[in-house]
């Protein structure tokens, strides 16, 4: 009798054991293909975590998770984030990527020469919730970059959102994902490209403005440098720019309108009345009208001096470039009919 009690004891522990074991090293359904977000906020219990864990039905039960959890140790290292869990996951297999924190990460380019509305709209879609981006003035952020701090305090941060790749946690705040941007700006703001636009007497916000009209205006880092001379010639000269770009800025410019279409639609925008139109006003926008790349930063400070005074763009993106009216509107006749 005693023999058979030892017996059942020995069973019983050996089916705990193994019971504990498949429940922390088997998935729920090692079939399972799909991929689940889970989320921990911050503050919340390892009990709380686990409950949540079998709720969304990743884990068999929670036991199995607090168990391995206590044992391990690693209750007491699990990390707030969004994380994507599978039931092919066992929870030994999850229990050590809460631990490690490996978050879901979403990554997001912005493209040179992209809008403050078009990033706002990647960024939506990237994160499955509203971001705007709008709401944010350089007043926010102007203790924290020096280069802000020539911009107007109540301007949008248009310009200063670098065009890059980046890779942001998933339940980062649309301040947090903006400051990760500004910060880059700064890294790529180099100190000798500071000191030569303080040799110009120029400022950061100025240099920004007229890199967002390069961005639209042409290709090339040839031909931005190029514009850039005439540009500040023209200002210099006091002599309207006449940017296209900032009239087509003005229109908001369409997604998928022909060259064609552009053309006529700015042409109907010369007249109106906006601070941005460098056909009515001398000098440069009041603000920046797209978010400029490094090369069209580098051209905007390092101008290329050239007779030329006009320029235009063919329909096949070639810059032709003109040193008098009479020329550039003989050039607009041959490659604008």
């Amino acid at each position: 009798m005693k023999n058979f009690l030892i017996f059942l004891i020995f069973f019983c522990f050996l089916g705990l054991g193994f019971s504990l074991w498949s429940g922390i090293y088997l998935p729920k359904d090692r079939e399972a293909i799909r991929e689940e977000l889970f989320l921990i906020e911050f503050g919340q219990g390892f009990l709380e975590i686990s409950n949540n864990l079998e709720k969304q039905g990743l884990i068999k039960d929670s036991l199995y998770f607090n168990v391995y959890g206590i044992f391990t140790n690693n209750f007491k290292k699990l990390q707030a984030g969004a994380y994507l869990l599978s039931p092919a996951m066992s929870v030994s297999e999850i229990i050590m990527k809460l631990a490690a924190g490996e978050v879901k990460k979403i990554k997001v380019t912005i493209p040179e020469g992209f809008r403050l509305q078009e990033i706002e709209k990647r960024f939506s879609r990237a994160f499955d919730r509203e971001m705007n981006f709008a709401q944010f003035k350089v007043s926010d952020f102007q203790d924290e970059f020096d280069f802000l701090r020539d911009v107007p305090k109540q301007r949008g941060l248009q310009g200063f959102l670098f065009p890059d790749t980046y890779q942001f946690f998933y339940l980062a705040t649309t301040k947090e994902i903006i400051r990760e941007i500004l910060s880059n700006f700064d890294k790529k703001l180099t100190s000798e490209l500071v000191k030569e636009i303080t040799r110009q007497e120029k400022g950061v916000f100025d240099i920004v403005i007229m890199a967002s009209l390069l961005e639209k205006e042409v290709r090339g880092f040839q031909d931005k440098k190029i514009v850039s001379g005439i540009f500040w010639e023209r200002i210099n000269i006091n002599k309207r720019l006449q940017s296209c770009a900032t009239i087509a800025y003005i229109l908001r410019e369409k997604d998928g309108w022909t060259f064609e279409e552009m053309r006529r639609e700015i042409g109907r925008g010369k007249e109106i009345e906006s601070p941005y139109n460098t056909y009515i006003y001398p000098g440069l926008p009041i603000g920046p009208i797209s978010n400029p790349g490094l090369e069209s930063i580098i051209a905007a400070v390092h101008p290329q001096a050239s007779e030329y005074l006009f320029f235009l763009s063919t329909p096949e993106s070639q810059t032709i470039f003109s040193v008098s009216l009479r020329e550039h509107s003989l050039a607009k006749q041959k490659y604008l009919r």
